[in-house]
């Protein structure tokens, strides 16, 4: 992903049940400084020319973090997204950490479904705090 592919990226998040967008974290600049950080660990997948899934994924040399993972509502369960994420697995690999992430709103039944059906474990011994600073 580049931020050439931000208006139809954020297209797509935007119409995705579930997705929590912040105003500035998941603006064009904001996701222009996170594509900097991360220059290749963040993937879309396109069909026809047209963007239909993405996934974003940021490290800090200990541990990677997915976000904003999604696939066009009339194309999921094709393995898009399973393709998606084993690109970041493997930049993940290449960056020599072996730990990951993610977080997934408690009522995204959908979003749920795909990282269990994934193999991700829920964490249920962690309490998440979040404090905006700007």
């Amino acid at each position: 992903m580049t931020v050439a592919d931000y208006e139809p990226v954020y297209q797509l998040w935007h119409t995705t049940k579930g997705m929590a967008l912040r105003s500035y974290d998941d603006s064009e600049e904001g996701i222009s400084k996170f594509l900097e950080k991360n220059p290749d660990s963040n993937y879309v997948a396109e069909m026809n020319g047209e963007i239909v899934g993405v996934i974003l994924c940021g490290m800090d040399g200990r541990r990677a973090y997915i976000y904003h993972t999604t696939v066009k509502e009339s194309l999921r369960r094709q393995g898009i997204g399973k393709q998606l994420l084993n690109a970041v697995y493997g930049a993940i690999e290449r960056a020599g950490i072996h730990k990951s992430g993610l977080l997934v709103m408690k009522d995204n039944e959908i979003g749920n479904e795909f990282w269990r059906h994934q193999g991700w474990d829920e964490r249920n011994d962690v309490t998440y705090y979040s404090k905006p600073t700007k």
